[in-house]
Order: C-alpha cells, then sequence, then structure tokens
C-alpha cells in the first residue's frame, strides 16, 4: 500500500503543486549487443520504443535507464545524449531497463486542468443542489481521492486502492498548505508552489522565512523559503512573482515518506 502523488490544484483550475512519492515500475530489463534489434525515437523530449516489440518490451515504451543510470528525457544523469551513445558501438554490450514514460511538467499541467473540468462537470450532473463534486474515482490500479476546500483549492492523492485513512490524509495536507503557504507573508495566492531537491540551494535572491512555531520547538530550523523575481527590463512596471518553495524537509514530504 502507498501513496502515489499528491496535486493542488487552485480554483481557476491550475496546477500549483505536485509531488510524486513513487518510481515507475519497470516493465523489462535486457542487455544488447550492437547493433540494437530496437528502434527507439524522440518524441516530446523522451526515447521511445517505436519497433521491435519483444520480451516484454512493448511499443510506447520509454527508456528508464542504461547500465543502471536513470534517464531523465533524452539524458542520462551523467549527461550522455541517450540516441548518441546508444548509436556507439564502443559502448556496447549495453543493459537498457524499459517501462512507462514519466509523465511530464506540461502533462501533468493538462491533467491537473481537465480534472477541475470533470469536476465542475460532475457538480453540474447532480440531480440536486450543492454537489460536492467528485470526491473518489476508482480503478483496478489505483484510487483518485479528492478533497475541495471552501475557497475552491482542490487536493488530489493517488493512491492504492487498499490503502486507508485518505480522507485524514487530505485534511492533514490542508492543514500543512494553510500553515506553510497561507500564513506565508511573501506567498501570493494562485502561484505556483516550487520544490528543490533535499541539499539543494535555493536561488541567490530567496530570502528564508522562519517558521516561527517550528523555531520554538526546534524540530525545523528552516521550514520554508521564497523566491522573489524582478521585474524585467521589457516591462519595468511588470510586478514581481512570488513562489513558495517547499524543500523536502518540509512537513507535506515527510507525512508521505513515513
Amino acid at each position: 500500500m502507498a501513496i502515489f502523488s499528491v496535486y493542488v490544484v487552485n480554483k481557476a483550475g491550475g496546477l500549483i503543486y505536485q509531488l510524486d512519492s513513487y518510481a515507475p515500475r519497470a516493465e523489462a530489463e535486457k542487455t544488447f549487443s550492437y547493433p540494437l534489434d530496437l528502434l527507439l525515437k524522440l518524441h516530446d523530449e523522451r526515447v521511445l520504443v517505436a519497433f521491435g516489440q519483444r520480451d516484454g518490451i512493448r511499443v510506447g515504451h520509454a527508456v528508464l535507464a542504461i547500465n543502471g543510470v536513470d534517464v531523465n528525457g533524452k539524458y542520462t544523469a551523467d549527461g550522455k545524449e541517450v540516441l548518441e551513445y546508444l548509436g556507439n558501438p564502443a559502448n556496447y554490450p549495453v543493459s537498457i531497463r524499459f517501462g512507462r514514460p514519466r509523465l511530464t511538467s506540461n502533462e501533468k499541467l493538462m491533467l491537473a486542468s481537465m480534472f477541475h473540468s470533470l469536476f465542475a462537470i460532475g457538480s453540474q450532473l447532480s440531480p440536486e443542489q450543492g454537489s460536492s463534486g467528485i470526491e473518489m474515482l476508482e480503478t483496478d490500479t489505483f484510487k483518485l481521492h479528492c478533497f475541495q476546500t471552501l475557497t475552491g483549492i482542490k487536493f488530489v492523492v493517488l493512491a492504492d486502492p487498499r490503502q486507508a485513512g485518505i480522507d485524514s490524509l487530505l485534511r492533514k495536507i490542508y492543514e500543512i498548505y494553510s500553515d506553510f503557504a497561507l500564513k506565508n507573508p511573501f506567498y501570493s495566492l494562485e502561484m505556483p508552489i516550487r520544490t528543490f531537491p533535499h541539499g539543494g540551494q535555493p536561488s541567490p535572491c530567496a530570502r528564508p522565512l522562519r517558521n516561527q512555531r517550528a523555531a520554538k520547538t526546534g524540530t525545523v530550523e528552516l521550514q520554508e523559503k521564497t523566491m522573489l523575481t524582478r521585474p524585467t527590463r521589457s516591462n519595468p512596471e511588470e510586478k514581481s512573482q512570488r513562489a513558495l518553495i517547499w524543500s523536502d524537509s518540509t512537513p507535506l514530504t515527510n507525512l508521505l515518506m513515513a
């Protein structure tokens, strides 16, 4: 049992926060000799199998790792271009892991907007007024749980069908959002909540903001940071964009990792 993903969607249907707490399952891994007997092509910044279905490898599967090194888009984690690397006979034999492609940021934005529309349609289809909209969608591999606040913010959790306590989790995420986003004086409503990798550093213009309650207990010294974008020269009157940054040490991440 597990929590797969968390989405926070604003009242206009825009995705303002998303977190994946699972690794995509590898469908097949095989060692190949040169020449590669699969046809790979670049599509939407991902290397996909276009022809040569065999041994559990399907058309549409993406290259997830090469020789144990993860692949992000069309590059490996160490910066090598995938198609160029696989086209060099000197790199063989090579072990390639295939699986379902990861969702891109644009795809996540699109899906969040589509769910917002489906939520509104579900409310309008109700024979009674005051419908709460979609609260749960069930499939054979996961359940989608949704909690909408009075202000229209939607908290969506994708979880294992056998996972219990999702209602409590949704309200806990809402509580964390209220404490670490809405109480932040630098955060503008409807703006994205960004993250940076654990141990990573925010941009030089980021200013730390201590959570006073956490500072009193001494549990978390630095819970949140804000990043202010300066107006551009082309449009000096443009207002600075403000986005709250949640690091991997925030309670939301700790809650899902528990």
